[in-house]
């Protein structure tokens, strides 16, 4: 079955361009657009996408918005990417902290393009997980938020849960986690998801960040 996405900018020659390199792959299929993020809740019901690509700046409701009302209100929601004209975007952490799975850069390449949309589809790593730690950093609470210390020490982590979260946060597949501690690769999904439930966290992404502003790791 091929990865289904909507499409969602204000700009359409963004849109077309998207949709372009998207539908010349094979497992790869546009199902939808939207020229603001007001339009996506019921465009998301509608077609039941596996990811939405979502500009992070529109004129009536915003990516981060969007984000979180399609995480509030839709029972199975789809992966968010959100698609950005500025790597190093106070906007684009915030959409992540609010749910997205990852983002994309407007200018990347036509093979960065299809590799970020499968990727998030597959939500077995993390997308650009430098540029991540660089926005926690710049962004972040430095390890200062109260709520997501608390958060961890409830999540009472094993030893190897706690391992495979550090490994998490430098982007590791479960393939690689796997190779690293020298284990099968279904004991590593077992114990991420063990990590992702214990912090209440929907994705990779999350709990990556979950473990920057809690100080489990530092951004830096």
């Amino acid at each position: 079955m091929p990865v289904t996405v909507l499409l969602v900018d204000d700009e359409p020659l963004v849109r077309a361009g998207l949709r372009a390199v998207l539908e010349a792959q094979p497992d790869i299929e546009v199902v939808g657009e939207a020229a603001d993020g007001a339009a996506v809740i019921p465009l998301v019901r509608q077609l039941c996408p596996d990811v939405v690509a979502m500009d992070v700046r529109m004129p009536l409701m915003d990516g981060i918005e969007a984000t979180r009302a399609v995480l509030r209100t839709v029972d199975r929601p789809p992966k968010i990417l959100v698609v950005t004209t500025f790597e190093n975007d106070e906007y684009v952490y915030e959409a992540l902290r609010a749910g997205a799975d990852g983002f994309l850069l407007k200018r990347a390449r036509p093979a960065e393009i299809v590799h970020a949309v499968r990727l998030v589809a597959e939500g077995e790593s993390l997308l650009f997980p430098a540029s991540v730690r660089q926005l926690a950093a710049e962004y972040g609470d430095g390890g200062g938020n109260p709520a997501a210390r608390a958060a961890l020490e409830r999540a009472s982590l094993t030893e190897r849960e706690a391992e495979v979260l550090r490994l998490m946060t430098r982007g590791m597949s479960n393939a690689q986690i796997a190779e690293r501690l020298v284990v099968g690769t279904e004991t590593v999904k077992s114990h991420v998801s063990a990590v992702l439930a214990k912090l209440g966290a929907r994705d990779r992404t999350q709990a990556v960040i979950a473990a920057y502003e809690s100080g489990f790791v530092a951004p830096g």
